[in-house]
Protein backbone atom coordinates (compact mmCIF):
# COMPACT_ATOMS: atom_id res chain seq x y z
CA UNK A 1 0.00 0.00 0.00
CA UNK A 2 1.44 3.70 -0.88
CA UNK A 3 2.80 4.97 2.17
CA UNK A 4 0.67 7.93 1.77
CA UNK A 5 -2.42 6.31 2.30
CA UNK A 6 -1.16 6.03 5.66
CA UNK A 7 -4.00 9.02 7.17
CA UNK A 8 -7.04 10.44 7.49
CA UNK A 9 -8.72 11.80 4.16
CA UNK A 10 -9.58 15.06 5.18
CA UNK A 11 -5.62 15.88 5.99
CA UNK A 12 -4.98 15.31 2.22
CA UNK A 13 -6.56 19.16 1.94
CA UNK A 14 -4.69 20.85 5.19
CA UNK A 15 -1.38 21.77 3.47
CA UNK A 16 -3.66 24.58 1.69
CA UNK A 17 -5.45 25.42 4.58
CA UNK A 18 -3.12 26.41 6.78
CA UNK A 19 -2.02 30.43 6.50
CA UNK A 20 -0.10 31.14 3.81
CA UNK A 21 3.86 31.53 4.72
CA UNK A 22 3.60 28.36 7.00
CA UNK A 23 7.16 27.12 8.00
CA UNK A 24 6.69 24.83 10.68
CA UNK A 25 4.10 23.07 12.47
CA UNK A 26 4.95 21.62 15.87
CA UNK A 27 2.92 18.98 17.73
CA UNK A 28 2.99 16.59 21.12
CA UNK A 29 1.70 12.97 21.87
CA UNK A 30 -0.19 13.03 25.34
CA UNK A 31 -2.01 10.63 27.49
CA UNK A 32 -4.69 13.69 28.62
CA UNK A 33 -6.87 11.29 31.30
CA UNK A 34 -6.40 7.89 32.86
CA UNK A 35 -10.76 8.00 33.36
CA UNK A 36 -11.19 5.01 31.74
CA UNK A 37 -7.82 2.98 32.45
CA UNK A 38 -8.55 0.19 35.16
CA UNK A 39 -8.43 0.93 38.59
CA UNK A 40 -5.06 1.79 40.07
CA UNK A 41 -3.60 2.92 36.52
CA UNK A 42 -2.36 6.50 37.41
CA UNK A 43 0.32 6.83 35.21
CA UNK A 44 1.17 5.68 31.86
CA UNK A 45 3.93 3.44 30.94
CA UNK A 46 6.65 4.88 28.27
CA UNK A 47 6.95 2.00 25.59
CA UNK A 48 6.46 1.54 22.04
CA UNK A 49 8.21 5.41 20.30
CA UNK A 50 11.15 3.33 19.07
CA UNK A 51 9.16 0.42 17.78
CA UNK A 52 6.32 2.86 15.99
CA UNK A 53 9.05 4.98 14.08
CA UNK A 54 11.34 2.66 12.84
CA UNK A 55 8.10 1.18 11.71
CA UNK A 56 7.21 4.58 10.24
CA UNK A 57 10.55 4.98 8.42
CA UNK A 58 10.53 1.29 7.18
CA UNK A 59 6.99 2.01 5.32
CA UNK A 60 8.17 5.09 3.58
CA UNK A 61 11.79 3.76 2.69
CA UNK A 62 9.86 1.04 1.11
CA UNK A 63 6.52 2.27 -0.38
CA UNK A 64 7.48 5.44 -1.09
CA UNK A 65 10.70 6.47 -1.14
CA UNK A 66 12.37 3.71 -3.09
CA UNK A 67 9.65 3.66 -5.72
CA UNK A 68 10.11 5.49 -8.74
CA UNK A 69 8.65 9.00 -7.83
CA UNK A 70 6.23 8.96 -11.49
CA UNK A 71 4.67 5.64 -10.34
CA UNK A 72 3.75 6.43 -6.44
CA UNK A 73 2.90 10.22 -7.20
CA UNK A 74 0.70 8.96 -9.91
CA UNK A 75 -0.74 6.28 -7.96
CA UNK A 76 -1.29 8.27 -5.46
CA UNK A 77 -3.04 11.40 -7.84
CA UNK A 78 -5.43 8.91 -9.27
CA UNK A 79 -6.43 7.62 -5.82
CA UNK A 80 -7.04 10.95 -4.26
CA UNK A 81 -8.71 12.52 -7.49
CA UNK A 82 -11.35 9.86 -7.70
CA UNK A 83 -11.65 10.00 -3.01
CA UNK A 84 -12.01 13.80 -3.37
CA UNK A 85 -13.77 14.55 -6.71
CA UNK A 86 -11.33 16.75 -8.56
CA UNK A 87 -8.26 16.96 -9.96
CA UNK A 88 -5.55 16.08 -7.00
CA UNK A 89 -2.45 18.16 -7.46
CA UNK A 90 0.42 16.06 -5.66
CA UNK A 91 3.15 18.88 -6.32
CA UNK A 92 3.77 18.43 -2.30
CA UNK A 93 4.32 14.77 -2.54
CA UNK A 94 6.29 15.03 -5.67
CA UNK A 95 8.64 17.33 -3.92
CA UNK A 96 8.79 15.08 -0.19
CA UNK A 97 9.86 12.09 -2.61
CA UNK A 98 12.86 14.41 -3.90
CA UNK A 99 13.97 15.09 -0.36
CA UNK A 100 14.24 10.92 0.64
CA UNK A 101 13.58 10.84 3.60
CA UNK A 102 10.71 12.10 6.22
CA UNK A 103 12.12 15.81 7.35
CA UNK A 104 10.80 15.31 10.97
CA UNK A 105 12.37 16.05 14.45
CA UNK A 106 11.15 13.66 16.77
CA UNK A 107 11.75 13.77 20.83
CA UNK A 108 10.67 11.22 23.26
CA UNK A 109 11.21 10.62 26.83
CA UNK A 110 12.67 7.68 27.26
CA UNK A 111 10.92 4.32 27.19
CA UNK A 112 10.00 2.28 30.51
CA UNK A 113 9.47 5.05 33.02
CA UNK A 114 6.10 6.05 34.12
CA UNK A 115 4.96 9.19 32.89
CA UNK A 116 2.07 11.14 34.53
CA UNK A 117 -1.53 12.15 32.43
CA UNK A 118 -1.06 15.25 30.54
CA UNK A 119 2.47 15.17 30.56
CA UNK A 120 3.81 14.57 26.75
CA UNK A 121 5.31 11.76 25.97
CA UNK A 122 7.05 12.73 22.26
CA UNK A 123 6.96 16.17 20.02
CA UNK A 124 7.07 16.05 16.38
CA UNK A 125 8.38 18.90 14.32
CA UNK A 126 8.97 19.22 10.50
CA UNK A 127 12.70 20.22 10.30
CA UNK A 128 12.46 21.94 6.25
CA UNK A 129 10.14 24.82 5.88
CA UNK A 130 8.45 23.91 2.66
CA UNK A 131 7.05 20.36 4.53
CA UNK A 132 5.10 21.89 7.60
CA UNK A 133 2.04 20.14 6.24
CA UNK A 134 4.20 16.61 7.27
CA UNK A 135 4.05 16.51 11.19
CA UNK A 136 0.62 16.51 11.13
CA UNK A 137 -0.50 14.25 8.06
CA UNK A 138 1.34 11.74 10.19
CA UNK A 139 -0.55 11.89 13.30
CA UNK A 140 -2.94 9.76 11.96
CA UNK A 141 -0.39 6.44 11.76
CA UNK A 142 1.29 7.68 15.27
CA UNK A 143 -1.59 7.80 16.93
CA UNK A 144 -3.00 4.44 15.61
CA UNK A 145 0.17 2.51 16.08
CA UNK A 146 1.21 4.35 19.81
CA UNK A 147 -1.31 4.28 21.85
CA UNK A 148 -1.91 0.22 22.29
CA UNK A 149 1.92 -0.58 23.58
CA UNK A 150 1.45 1.99 25.87
CA UNK A 151 -1.61 0.90 27.47
CA UNK A 152 -0.94 -2.52 27.28
CA UNK A 153 2.51 -1.89 28.83
CA UNK A 154 0.55 0.53 31.54
CA UNK A 155 -1.88 -2.19 32.45
CA UNK A 156 0.72 -4.56 32.63
CA UNK A 157 2.61 -2.50 35.25
CA UNK A 158 -0.16 -2.74 37.00
CA UNK A 159 -0.32 -6.19 36.78
CA UNK A 160 3.24 -6.55 38.36
CA UNK A 161 2.51 -4.34 40.85
CA UNK A 162 -0.31 -6.50 42.34
CA UNK A 163 1.76 -9.33 42.11
CA UNK A 164 4.61 -8.20 43.88
CA UNK A 165 2.60 -6.37 47.00
CA UNK A 166 1.15 -9.76 47.36
CA UNK A 167 3.93 -11.71 46.63
CA UNK A 168 6.06 -9.72 48.58
CA UNK A 169 3.51 -9.87 51.46
CA UNK A 170 2.99 -13.81 51.80
CA UNK A 171 6.03 -15.28 49.48
CA UNK A 172 8.98 -12.60 49.72
CA UNK A 173 11.64 -15.06 48.93
CA UNK A 174 10.03 -16.00 45.70
CA UNK A 175 9.63 -12.48 44.21
CA UNK A 176 11.55 -13.58 40.75
CA UNK A 177 8.53 -15.71 40.21
CA UNK A 178 6.65 -12.07 39.97
CA UNK A 179 8.32 -12.04 36.02
CA UNK A 180 6.24 -14.90 34.74
CA UNK A 181 3.31 -14.79 37.05
CA UNK A 182 1.06 -12.32 34.60
CA UNK A 183 1.59 -14.28 31.33
CA UNK A 184 0.16 -13.20 27.98
CA UNK A 185 -2.63 -15.49 26.18
CA UNK A 186 -3.73 -12.24 24.10
CA UNK A 187 -3.17 -13.10 20.77
CA UNK A 188 -6.09 -14.40 19.64
CA UNK A 189 -8.56 -11.96 20.75
CA UNK A 190 -6.84 -9.44 19.15
CA UNK A 191 -8.19 -7.01 16.68
CA UNK A 192 -5.32 -8.45 14.25
CA UNK A 193 -1.66 -9.58 14.09
CA UNK A 194 -0.20 -5.99 14.17
CA UNK A 195 -2.04 -5.08 17.70
CA UNK A 196 -0.91 -8.57 19.12
CA UNK A 197 2.42 -7.83 17.97
CA UNK A 198 2.20 -3.81 19.32
CA UNK A 199 0.48 -4.90 22.94
CA UNK A 200 2.20 -8.06 23.39
CA UNK A 201 5.53 -6.49 22.94
CA UNK A 202 3.58 -4.07 25.80
CA UNK A 203 3.43 -6.91 28.18
CA UNK A 204 6.58 -8.28 27.22
CA UNK A 205 8.28 -4.45 28.58
CA UNK A 206 7.03 -5.71 31.43
CA UNK A 207 7.01 -9.71 31.83
CA UNK A 208 9.19 -12.48 31.10
CA UNK A 209 5.86 -14.91 30.04
CA UNK A 210 3.98 -14.95 27.01
CA UNK A 211 2.49 -17.08 24.80
CA UNK A 212 2.33 -14.35 21.91
CA UNK A 213 5.36 -15.56 20.15
CA UNK A 214 5.72 -12.58 16.92
CA UNK A 215 6.63 -10.62 20.01
CA UNK A 216 9.84 -12.52 20.42
CA UNK A 217 10.48 -11.27 16.31
CA UNK A 218 9.34 -7.81 17.25
CA UNK A 219 11.30 -7.31 20.06
CA UNK A 220 14.65 -8.50 18.45
CA UNK A 221 13.64 -6.38 15.14
CA UNK A 222 13.01 -2.97 16.95
CA UNK A 223 14.52 -3.04 20.64
CA UNK A 224 17.94 -5.20 20.02
CA UNK A 225 16.67 -8.20 22.30
CA UNK A 226 19.21 -10.97 22.88
CA UNK A 227 18.84 -14.02 23.57
CA UNK A 228 15.77 -15.23 25.65
CA UNK A 229 13.26 -12.66 25.19
CA UNK A 230 10.14 -14.27 26.96
CA UNK A 231 9.13 -18.05 27.72
CA UNK A 232 6.30 -20.77 28.20
CA UNK A 233 5.61 -24.44 29.01
CA UNK A 234 4.45 -27.44 27.46
CA UNK A 235 0.77 -27.16 27.40
CA UNK A 236 -2.21 -28.89 25.98
CA UNK A 237 -5.58 -27.28 24.71
CA UNK A 238 -8.99 -28.90 24.55
CA UNK A 239 -8.31 -30.28 21.28
CA UNK A 240 -5.61 -32.73 23.14
CA UNK A 241 -7.70 -33.79 25.98
CA UNK A 242 -10.86 -34.13 23.85
CA UNK A 243 -9.03 -36.82 21.96
CA UNK A 244 -8.04 -38.46 24.72
CA UNK A 245 -11.83 -38.86 25.44
CA UNK A 246 -13.69 -38.11 28.32
CA UNK A 247 -13.99 -41.18 29.73
CA UNK A 248 -10.57 -41.70 29.79
CA UNK A 249 -9.34 -38.41 30.75
CA UNK A 250 -6.87 -39.86 33.52
CA UNK A 251 -5.22 -41.96 30.83
CA UNK A 252 -4.80 -38.67 29.29
CA UNK A 253 -2.85 -37.02 32.46
CA UNK A 254 -1.03 -40.29 32.60
CA UNK A 255 -0.21 -40.00 28.89
CA UNK A 256 1.52 -36.53 28.74
CA UNK A 257 3.63 -37.01 32.19
CA UNK A 258 5.18 -39.97 30.28
CA UNK A 259 5.51 -37.92 27.32
CA UNK A 260 7.39 -34.89 29.44
CA UNK A 261 8.71 -36.84 32.75
CA UNK A 262 10.54 -33.28 33.49
CA UNK A 263 10.02 -29.35 33.40
CA UNK A 264 6.41 -27.82 34.24
CA UNK A 265 3.04 -29.40 31.64
CA UNK A 266 0.50 -27.08 32.16
CA UNK A 267 -3.27 -29.18 31.19
CA UNK A 268 -6.04 -27.63 30.75
CA UNK A 269 -8.70 -29.47 33.09
CA UNK A 270 -11.88 -28.06 32.84
CA UNK A 271 -12.85 -29.66 29.73
CA UNK A 272 -15.89 -32.20 31.25
CA UNK A 273 -15.28 -31.75 35.25
CA UNK A 274 -12.68 -29.77 36.70
CA UNK A 275 -13.79 -30.85 39.90
CA UNK A 276 -13.43 -34.19 39.14
CA UNK A 277 -10.00 -33.96 38.32
CA UNK A 278 -8.86 -32.45 41.28
CA UNK A 279 -10.64 -34.17 43.49
CA UNK A 280 -10.62 -38.01 41.53
CA UNK A 281 -7.81 -38.01 39.20
CA UNK A 282 -5.19 -36.16 40.88
CA UNK A 283 -5.37 -38.04 44.23
CA UNK A 284 -5.48 -41.16 42.13
CA UNK A 285 -2.41 -39.78 40.29
CA UNK A 286 -0.64 -38.85 43.51
CA UNK A 287 2.46 -40.71 43.41
CA UNK A 288 3.40 -40.18 39.74
CA UNK A 289 3.18 -36.44 39.97
CA UNK A 290 4.96 -36.57 42.93
CA UNK A 291 7.91 -39.01 41.35
CA UNK A 292 7.65 -36.31 38.23
CA UNK A 293 10.97 -34.06 38.11
CA UNK A 294 9.10 -31.24 37.58
CA UNK A 295 5.76 -29.26 38.18
CA UNK A 296 2.07 -30.32 37.00
CA UNK A 297 -0.40 -27.09 36.52
CA UNK A 298 -3.71 -27.57 36.76
CA UNK A 299 -5.63 -25.00 34.30
CA UNK A 300 -9.20 -24.35 34.90
CA UNK A 301 -10.68 -22.25 32.49
CA UNK A 302 -14.23 -21.55 33.02
CA UNK A 303 -16.68 -19.99 35.98
CA UNK A 304 -15.64 -16.68 38.10
CA UNK A 305 -11.77 -16.80 38.23
CA UNK A 306 -12.00 -15.76 41.74
CA UNK A 307 -14.35 -18.36 43.10
CA UNK A 308 -12.68 -21.39 40.59
CA UNK A 309 -9.05 -20.77 42.27
CA UNK A 310 -9.69 -19.38 45.63
CA UNK A 311 -13.10 -21.20 46.48
CA UNK A 312 -16.59 -19.87 47.05
CA UNK A 313 -15.78 -19.92 51.02
CA UNK A 314 -13.71 -17.78 52.50
CA UNK A 315 -12.40 -19.76 54.80
CA UNK A 316 -10.57 -23.32 54.52
CA UNK A 317 -12.72 -26.11 54.97
CA UNK A 318 -15.50 -25.82 52.55
CA UNK A 319 -18.00 -28.21 52.38
CA UNK A 320 -17.64 -28.44 48.63
CA UNK A 321 -15.24 -28.90 45.94
CA UNK A 322 -16.48 -25.13 44.55
CA UNK A 323 -16.53 -24.00 48.27
CA UNK A 324 -12.56 -25.16 48.66
CA UNK A 325 -11.16 -24.27 45.16
CA UNK A 326 -8.69 -25.51 43.32
CA UNK A 327 -5.45 -24.30 45.34
CA UNK A 328 -7.19 -25.53 48.79
CA UNK A 329 -8.11 -28.75 47.03
CA UNK A 330 -4.09 -29.11 45.60
CA UNK A 331 -2.62 -28.30 48.96
CA UNK A 332 -5.41 -31.32 50.45
CA UNK A 333 -4.03 -33.28 48.36
CA UNK A 334 -0.46 -32.70 47.57
CA UNK A 335 0.28 -30.72 50.36
CA UNK A 336 2.97 -28.28 50.69
CA UNK A 337 5.31 -25.97 53.29
CA UNK A 338 4.72 -23.15 55.45
CA UNK A 339 7.24 -20.54 54.61
CA UNK A 340 7.97 -18.04 57.52
CA UNK A 341 5.51 -15.73 57.27
CA UNK A 342 3.38 -18.37 57.59
CA UNK A 343 1.71 -18.91 54.40
CA UNK A 344 1.47 -22.47 52.72
CA UNK A 345 3.09 -22.48 49.47
CA UNK A 346 2.20 -25.75 47.44
CA UNK A 347 4.37 -28.84 46.76
CA UNK A 348 6.64 -27.64 44.07
CA UNK A 349 5.66 -31.13 41.62
CA UNK A 350 2.14 -29.19 41.48
CA UNK A 351 0.22 -25.87 40.95
CA UNK A 352 -2.26 -23.95 38.98
CA UNK A 353 -3.18 -21.31 36.36
CA UNK A 354 -6.15 -19.46 34.90
CA UNK A 355 -6.25 -17.80 32.07
CA UNK A 356 -10.02 -16.57 31.50
CA UNK A 357 -11.87 -13.41 32.10
CA UNK A 358 -8.65 -11.91 34.04
CA UNK A 359 -9.09 -8.48 35.08
CA UNK A 360 -6.76 -6.49 36.86
CA UNK A 361 -9.52 -6.37 39.52
CA UNK A 362 -9.96 -10.09 39.35
CA UNK A 363 -6.49 -10.82 39.98
CA UNK A 364 -6.35 -8.36 42.96
CA UNK A 365 -9.05 -10.27 44.58
CA UNK A 366 -7.21 -13.53 43.74
CA UNK A 367 -4.36 -12.58 45.96
CA UNK A 368 -6.16 -10.96 48.54
CA UNK A 369 -8.72 -14.08 49.55
CA UNK A 370 -5.67 -16.43 48.78
CA UNK A 371 -4.10 -14.15 51.37
CA UNK A 372 -7.04 -14.65 53.70
CA UNK A 373 -6.94 -18.54 53.64
CA UNK A 374 -3.61 -18.47 54.31
CA UNK A 375 -2.07 -19.09 50.52
CA UNK A 376 0.75 -17.49 49.12
CA UNK A 377 -0.07 -15.72 45.96
CA UNK A 378 2.56 -17.44 43.74
CA UNK A 379 0.70 -20.15 44.15
CA UNK A 380 -1.19 -19.01 41.06
CA UNK A 381 -0.07 -17.95 37.71
CA UNK A 382 -2.47 -15.63 35.87
CA UNK A 383 -2.71 -15.39 32.22
CA UNK A 384 -3.88 -12.32 31.07
CA UNK A 385 -5.81 -12.51 27.69
CA UNK A 386 -7.52 -10.00 25.75
CA UNK A 387 -10.47 -9.79 27.88
CA UNK A 388 -7.51 -7.50 29.80
CA UNK A 389 -5.55 -6.06 26.75
CA UNK A 390 -8.73 -5.84 23.94
CA UNK A 391 -11.01 -4.25 26.01
CA UNK A 392 -9.04 -0.98 25.88
CA UNK A 393 -9.07 2.30 23.34
CA UNK A 394 -7.35 5.34 22.52
CA UNK A 395 -9.36 7.24 25.17
CA UNK A 396 -8.42 4.66 27.96
CA UNK A 397 -5.94 7.10 28.53
CA UNK A 398 -7.19 9.85 26.32
CA UNK A 399 -4.22 9.96 23.87
CA UNK A 400 -3.82 12.64 21.54
CA UNK A 401 -1.27 14.46 19.14
CA UNK A 402 -2.30 17.89 19.39
CA UNK A 403 -0.01 21.11 17.66
CA UNK A 404 0.70 23.57 19.95
CA UNK A 405 2.86 25.46 18.26
CA UNK A 406 3.17 27.07 14.73
CA UNK A 407 5.50 29.67 12.62
CA UNK A 408 3.99 31.76 9.79
CA UNK A 409 6.41 33.95 7.45
CA UNK A 410 9.12 33.88 10.17
CA UNK A 411 6.96 34.55 13.46
CA UNK A 412 5.77 31.64 16.22
CA UNK A 413 2.40 31.67 17.38
CA UNK A 414 1.72 29.76 20.44
CA UNK A 415 -1.68 27.66 19.99
CA UNK A 416 -3.87 25.48 21.61
CA UNK A 417 -7.31 23.92 22.23
CA UNK A 418 -9.30 24.52 24.79
CA UNK A 419 -13.08 23.58 23.90
CA UNK A 420 -16.03 25.15 26.00
CA UNK A 421 -17.94 22.27 25.76
CA UNK A 422 -15.37 19.66 26.75
CA UNK A 423 -15.19 19.11 30.58
CA UNK A 424 -11.20 20.31 29.95
CA UNK A 425 -9.92 16.72 29.25
CA UNK A 426 -9.08 17.98 25.57
CA UNK A 427 -7.53 21.36 26.59
CA UNK A 428 -3.66 21.01 25.13
CA UNK A 429 -0.80 22.71 26.32
CA UNK A 430 0.65 25.76 24.67
CA UNK A 431 3.29 26.68 22.48
CA UNK A 432 6.56 25.16 22.49
CA UNK A 433 7.17 22.28 25.38
CA UNK A 434 9.70 21.30 27.46
CA UNK A 435 9.29 18.28 30.13
CA UNK A 436 11.37 18.75 33.08
CA UNK A 437 11.82 16.26 36.09
CA UNK A 438 11.03 17.26 39.53
CA UNK A 439 11.40 15.26 42.43
CA UNK A 440 11.44 12.17 40.44
CA UNK A 441 8.42 13.18 38.57
CA UNK A 442 7.94 14.58 35.21
CA UNK A 443 6.25 17.69 34.82
CA UNK A 444 5.47 19.99 31.54
CA UNK A 445 6.34 23.09 31.31
CA UNK A 446 4.65 24.96 28.13
CA UNK A 447 4.88 27.98 26.63
CA UNK A 448 9.21 28.05 26.69
CA UNK A 449 11.11 29.73 24.21
CA UNK A 450 13.14 27.52 21.25
CA UNK A 451 16.06 27.60 23.56
CA UNK A 452 14.58 26.16 26.64
CA UNK A 453 12.54 23.05 24.13
CA UNK A 454 16.15 22.08 23.27
CA UNK A 455 16.68 21.29 27.35
CA UNK A 456 14.83 19.05 29.48
CA UNK A 457 13.87 15.28 29.41
CA UNK A 458 12.51 14.75 25.69
CA UNK A 459 15.60 13.51 23.61
CA UNK A 460 15.51 13.03 20.30
CA UNK A 461 14.80 9.84 18.92
CA UNK A 462 14.94 10.44 15.33
CA UNK A 463 15.59 13.68 12.59
CA UNK A 464 15.92 13.10 9.00
CA UNK A 465 15.61 9.79 8.50
CA UNK A 466 18.52 9.12 11.25
CA UNK A 467 17.69 7.29 14.59
CA UNK A 468 19.47 8.35 17.69
CA UNK A 469 19.33 7.38 21.40
CA UNK A 470 18.65 3.89 20.89
CA UNK A 471 16.96 1.95 23.74
CA UNK A 472 16.97 -2.03 24.18
CA UNK A 473 14.51 -4.21 25.83
CA UNK A 474 16.67 -5.01 28.29
CA UNK A 475 17.20 -1.07 29.28
CA UNK A 476 13.23 -0.99 29.18
CA UNK A 477 13.26 -3.54 30.97
CA UNK A 478 15.43 -1.74 33.80
CA UNK A 479 13.67 0.91 34.34
CA UNK A 480 10.02 -0.93 34.25
CA UNK A 481 11.64 -3.01 37.34
CA UNK A 482 12.81 0.58 38.75
CA UNK A 483 9.49 1.58 38.87
CA UNK A 484 7.64 -1.30 40.90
Amino acid sequence: MNALLLTDGYKTGHHQQYPKGTEEVYSNWTPRSNKYAPSGCEKVLSFGQQYVIQWLHDYFQDHFFSRPKSEVCEEIRKELSLYLGTDYDVTHFEQLHDLQYLPIRVKSLPEGVEVPVRVPMLTVVNTEKEFYWVTNFLETILSTMLWLPMTSASIALRYKRIFKQWASLTDPDNLGFVDFQGHDFSMRGMGGLQSAVASGMGHASVFLGSDTLPVISGLRQYYGAEGFVVGSVNATEHSVMCAGTKDDEIGTFRYLMQTYPTGILSVVSDTWDLWKVVTEYLPALKKEVLARDGKLVIRPDSGDPVDIICGESRTLGGQTAMGRGVIEILWDVFGGTTNAQGFKVLDPHIGAIYGDSITTERAEQICQRLHDKGFASTNVVLGIGSFTYQFNTRDTYGFAMKATSVVVDGERREIFKDPITDDGVKKSAKGLVKIDRVDGEYVLVDQVTEAEEREGELRVIYENGRFEHSVTLQEIRDRVNGCL
